[in-house]
């Protein structure tokens, strides 16, 4: 069963992802996204069901966005359980994502 799922409703892309967001998603994750380089999407990543990450998934993340042209391209983070957003306030990952 796949962990990566994407939903694309016209220029809006949410990547979902369930379970654990670790370094066994890692192809999966890069191939949800690495197509769509210089489009103007918007991207959204949708942790509602996921239950772990580590650090592994903060350097997807971190590579997602230098791949879709960090400055220009803002990602939002959605759903994020609070024992996550204590690990994306650790390393700072709400100055770098938008987290909704």
């Amino acid at each position: 069963m796949s962990n990566v799922s994407i939903n694309q409703q016209g220029s809006q892309m949410t990547i979902s992802i369930s379970g654990r967001f670790d370094f066994n998603i890692l192809q999966e994750f890069r191939d949800s996204y690495s197509s769509l380089a210089g489009s103007d999407s918007q991207f959204a990543v949708d942790l509602a069901e996921t239950e772990y990450i580590d650090s592994s998934a903060l350097g997807m993340l971190l590579n997602m966005k230098n791949h879709l042209g960090s400055e220009d391209c803002t990602i939002e983070i959605r759903n994020c359980q609070p024992n996550l957003m204590k690990i994306f306030t650790i390393a700072h990952f709400d100055k770098k994502f938008k987290f909704v």
